[in-house]
C-alpha cells in the first residue's frame, strides 16, 4: 500500500506544475473546482481509490476533522471591523459560519459555486438583513462591484487551485475595488508542510488539482504587485495580509 500511495505522491508533484499554466485553461480550472465545491455542498458521495481512501488525511477529511487543520482564521490578523465594507472572493457559506453579526460588518460575497451562492442568497438574509449585502456569482479576476469600495478583502482555501499568473490579476482586480487604505487577506499553500503532498492528492481525487509552489515565488509574485505584506503561518496555509 505504502508503494501505491508513493507512486500517487510522485504523480501528483509531477502534474502539480502542468496544469493551467495557460489563460485559456483558466476557464477550465474554474469550471473543475465549482464542481467539486459543488458537490461537496449538496453532500454527494466522492468515490476515491482504495489507496487514497487508507490514507490518514483521507479519515480525517471523511470525519470532518480536517477542516479544522486546512481552515485559514483570517479574523486574526484582519477582524472585520463594525461597519466596514467587507469582500469574500470564494466565500463558500461563509457569512453562515463566521461570526460576521458578532463582528457588526458587512458582508459582500463572489463566489463560482452555484450551490454555495443559492445557500446564501437563501439563508443570508434571514441571519441578518442588514449586513449581508447578497454574493455574486463570478471569477476572482473579474470582481463585480465598484472601484475603492471595500475596506478589507478576504480570499482563504482556493489561491492553490491557480497558477501564480492566475492570481497577478486577482491582485490587481482586488486592488481596483480596496480603498485606499484598504487590506487584503489570503492564504497560500506551503508545500513544505507535511500534509501538503497528501491533501493535495486527496484535492486532486476530490475533483481539484492543486498547485505546489514555493512559499519564495509566491512572495515574488506578491511583491511583483507592490504590496506590503505580513505573514501568519499555519499547519497547511499561510495566511498573509496586504496593503498595497
Amino acid at each position: 500500500m505504502s508503494k501505491k500511495r508513493d507512486s500517487l505522491s510522485q504523480n501528483f508533484i509531477s502534474r502539480s506544475s502542468q496544469f493551467g499554466s495557460h489563460p485559456d485553461e483558466w476557464q477550465a480550472i474554474r469550471t473543475q473546482v465549482a464542481e467539486r465545491f459543488n458537490r461537496q455542498y449538496r453532500g454527494e458521495a466522492f468515490e476515491l481509490p482504495p489507496e487514497v481512501e487508507a490514507m490518514p488525511i483521507f479519515r480525517d477529511w471523511a470525519a470532518g476533522t480536517l477542516s479544522a487543520k486546512v481552515a485559514s482564521p483570517f479574523w486574526e490578523i484582519a477582524q472585520p471591523q463594525k461597519n466596514q465594507h467587507c469582500l469574500d472572493i470564494g466565500c463558500g457559506v461563509s457569512f453562515l459560519v463566521y461570526p460576521w453579526r458578532d463582528w457588526g460588518a458587512f458582508f459582500y460575497g463572489q463566489e463560482i459555486s452555484t450551490v454555495a451562492q443559492d445557500a446564501l442568497t437563501a439563508r443570508g438574509p434571514q441571519l441578518n438583513s442588514k449586513l449581508f449585502k447578497g454574493v455574486h456569482l463570478g471569477a476572482a479576476h473579474e470582481l463585480n462591484y465598484e472601484d475603492a469600495q471595500f475596506d478589507l478583502a478576504i480570499a482563504t482555501g482556493w489561491s492553490c487551485y491557480f497558477p501564480r499568473d492566475y492570481w497577478t490579476l486577482v491582485m490587481s482586480e482586488v486592488k481596483r475595488v480596496l480603498k485606499p487604505n484598504g487590506q487584503f487577506v489570503f492564504d497560500v499553500l506551503d508545500p513544505e508542510k507535511p500534509l501538503a503532498t497528501d491533501w493535495g492528492v486527496l484535492e486532486t481525487y476530490l475533483g481539484a488539482e492543486v498547485f505546489l509552489e514555493s512559499i519564495a515565488e509566491w512572495e515574488k509574485t506578491i511583491a511583483a504587485a507592490g504590496a506590503k505584506t505580513s505573514r501568519q503561518s499555519g499547519e497547511l496555509f499561510d495566511l498573509y495580509s496586504v496593503h498595497f
